[in-house]
């Protein structure tokens, strides 16, 4: 007995995840899409109403970074970064495609909308004191050059150091982002 066959939507929708990674927002059209599912194109468009709509539902990371964000918070630097080095492709591909993806009007509020549901709140509400929206955007910012540097710009001196390094020093920085600031003494 065969398994069943996948919905119509739901080969749309493993066709995008697997093609907007490769190729982009801007380089997978709607026929790509559709090719790769094995559809008619307007039925994309029927089932997500717009590719930008695809793009946004599949390029998601919520899933993943959640349960990281729920450990101990004085262990959150280190565990998050280790966890991004070793990320599999999914992750990786997901990242490079929203960055690529930032070009296109659109996308850009979408995407400041996903960062925040994904990142920003959830630590957010971990945090104490009147500044922790601050930190907790530092934190993503701070995730986020690393990230940039290594994915994007493959910055040759840092793919070749010791994971366990950056791990440390790069952990150190996002939990050194988290922590409260010192009260001033009178």
């Amino acid at each position: 007995m065969s398994a069943p066959r996948p919905s119509t939507k739901e080969s749309i929708r493993a066709a995008a995840e697997r093609l907007f990674p490769v190729h982009g927002y801007v380089g997978t059209s709607v026929r790509d899409i559709a090719s790769e599912a094995g559809v008619d194109p307007a039925l994309v468009i029927r089932h997500f109403g717009s590719k930008e709509e695809l793009f946004l539902e599949t390029m998601q990371l919520d899933a993943e970074l959640h349960p990281l964000l729920d450990g101990p918070l004085d262990e959150l630097g280190e565990h998050f970064i280790e966890y991004m080095l070793d990320t599999g492709d999914r992750v990786r591909g997901v990242y490079l495609a929203l960055i690529r993806a930032s070009e296109s009007d659109g996308v850009v509020p979408r995407l400041r909308e996903m960062h925040d549901t994904a990142f920003v709140l959830p630590l957010q509400s971990r945090l104490d004191g009147p500044d922790a929206e601050l930190r907790a955007r530092l934190a993503a910012a701070v995730v986020g050059g690393l990230l940039y540097a290594l994915w994007v710009v493959q910055d040759e001196h840092l793919l070749a150091t010791d994971q366990a390094e950056i791990v440390t020093r790069y952990g150190a920085l996002v939990q050194a982002v988290i922590a409260p600031a010192p009260t001033a003494t009178p």
